[in-house]
């Protein structure tokens, strides 16, 4: 099961240990961004694990603690983008110790806004996270020939190719395109919103 994005109903819920349907679809949705952040800040496939593995444990333990989300206070992917960067700091720094300041550091974090700035790589890696759960539902929404053809556009094929390719005119393909990107865009709005419902 692949879910939506994070949701302040969602952060809620992973304030009870026990509630490991919760702890699972953050990991599931959350996965591919930490994973592939780490990867491009060069970490090899085992470490970039070990952080998402810290990542969850911190956030665990947050979550136990006093801290409560306040979308006020920051977007959930400044906190999220510090926590995985600090993770992939001590790593390196402390590898065989464990961090336990996060709920302090994650309230810091949120109370300074100019600890917030994110760099490049976070950014993109978001957009891609964003991106790859979007493209989730569409597979959900359309028609597999649909999305085929949406796919091969993203994969830069002409038009026209892509028309010869699926033995249908390049006026079909443009609508294709058209529905299926209105849609990605809808998709991603509503992520984005739902993440920071103040925005």
């Amino acid at each position: 099961m692949v879910s939506e994005p994070t949701r302040p109903s969602l952060l809620l819920r992973l304030r009870d240990a026990s509630d490991q349907e919760a702890w699972h679809e953050f990991d599931v949705t959350y996965r591919d961004l930490i994973l592939g952040y780490c990867r491009r800040r060069g970490l090899q496939h085992g470490d970039a694990e070990d952080v998402r593995q810290v990542v969850l444990m911190n956030l665990s333990k947050a979550a136990q603690g006093s801290f409560a989300y306040d979308p006020k206070r920051g977007r959930f992917r400044s906190y999220l983008a510090r926590i995985v960067q600090n993770a992939i700091r001590r790593q390196f720094s402390r590898p065989n110790q464990m961090p336990s300041r996060l709920a302090t550091e994650m309230n810091a974090v949120l109370a300074d806004p100019t600890e917030n700035a994110t760099d490049v790589l976070w950014e993109q890696e978001w957009v891609r996270h964003h991106f790859r759960l979007a493209m989730l539902q569409i597979r959900k929404d359309f028609e597999p020939r649909s999305v085929s053809i949406f796919e091969r556009l993203l994969d830069g094929a002409p038009v026209a190719a892509v028309a010869r390719e699926f033995d249908i005119s390049t006026q079909a393909v443009h609508k294709v395109k058209q529905r299926i990107r209105k849609r990605m865009e809808e998709l991603i709005h509503t992520q984005t919103k739902d993440e920071n419902p103040d925005v």
